[in-house]
């Protein structure tokens, strides 16, 4: 169940429960009163979705891999590279249908790739959160990533300068979407440890209650949430350092046909380590269940109004909602 899935009930239920005339317990009490009162994972009491210490370093271990470098950072170096090499001391080119300075190029891209983004996450967005796809999801843009890593060997003349735009694009896409859909595994992995096992035992047997429970989940979920970012900067200084003597040995400073192809083999490079470290994560993760759907809603209409209920509920954690505003 959800949060989201309890608060619904209980409002449905309390006309109900309030009225005096209603003499029967059971119409009485609050239709999902067990929901209200139980871990909110759906997933909690089942035995097979316990997580193992090899799951949990597994999704450390993709984190470690998908680092950015290679179509956040590396990408964006070599479609700007190749533009400036295209356009000449002029600076301009043919794209889009009319001349265009690389400065308005970049922009365009960039625009064209966020659009995009937000009618995929629009449409799969809640797919993160609810139901089974989640898993198959980040397969799937994952091995797109791979694909558009490894395709950069190719696009390294500034006479391909359309195809690295069509990279540049693709690949920022697939990078969110696969950072997006790996982080919302991380609540039912934490929810799933041994530690939120005995803890979700002791609030059944009455032992703590609902706001301890609550206190020691967020715990855990921060927990693996830190411990994934200190892995995935430890790791990154490690294939840097490796990365340095690539380029020393690519001699990318004799020319600038070796600089550009430098950064091909650079995410290329990169893509392989994340291909490498995602594969343990592909094959260990245990596929979770996610949130149940709301009565009355649907896989696309079950986004909205989570972004609703969120819109509404944002200014009581306003610490929260300063953090994204800057953030952003």
């Amino acid at each position: 169940m959800s949060v989201a899935n309890a608060g619904i009930a209980a409002t449905a239920a309390y006309p109900e429960a309030e009225d005096s005339k209603n003499t029967n317990p059971e119409i009485a009490e609050p239709a999902n009163t067990a929901e209200d009162v139980r871990p909110i994972a759906p997933d909690q009491f089942d035995p097979k979705y316990q997580a193992s210490k090899w799951e949990i370093w597994s999704y450390y271990l993709y984190y470690v891999g998908n680092n950015g470098l290679t179509l956040f950072n590396f990408g964006p170096t070599a479609f700007q590279d190749l533009l400036y090499e295209a356009g000449g001391d002029s600076g301009l080119l043919y794209c889009f249908g009319r001349i265009r300075t690389i400065n308005s190029i970049v922009l365009l891209c960039n625009g064209i790739s966020f659009a995009i983004q937000v009618v995929l996450f629009l449409f799969l967005g809640s797919l993160a959160d609810y139901g089974s796809w989640r898993p198959w999801i980040l397969i799937f843009w994952s091995v797109v990533a791979f694909a558009l890593g490894f395709g950069w060997l190719g696009v390294h003349s500034e006479s391909k300068w359309h195809a690295a735009a069509g990279l540049y694009m693709i690949g920022l896409i697939a990078y969110q979407m696969s950072i997006t859909f790996w982080t919302a595994a991380f609540p039912g992995l934490a929810r799933n440890t041994v530690e939120m096992r005995h803890k979700a035992e002791e609030y059944e047997n009455g032992q703590i209650d609902r706001d301890e429970y609550d206190y020691h989940d967020m715990m855990q979920r921060n927990r693996i949430s830190n411990v994934a970012f200190i892995a995935q900067s430890a790791g990154e200084i490690v294939i840097l350092a490796i990365l340095v003597g690539v380029l020393f040995a690519l001699d990318v400073n004799a020319s600038q046909a070796n600089n550009a192809w430098g950064l091909s083999v650079l995410i290329a490079y990169c893509t392989a380590w994340w291909m490498i470290l995602a594969m343990p994560w592909f094959v260990l993760e245990k596929r979770r269940p996610g949130q149940k759907i709301p009565a009355g809603l649907n896989i696309l209409t079950v986004l909205p109004w989570t972004l609703w209920r969120a819109i509404i509920q944002i200014w009581e954690l306003k610490q929260t909602l300063l953090f994204l505003i800057g953030y952003l």
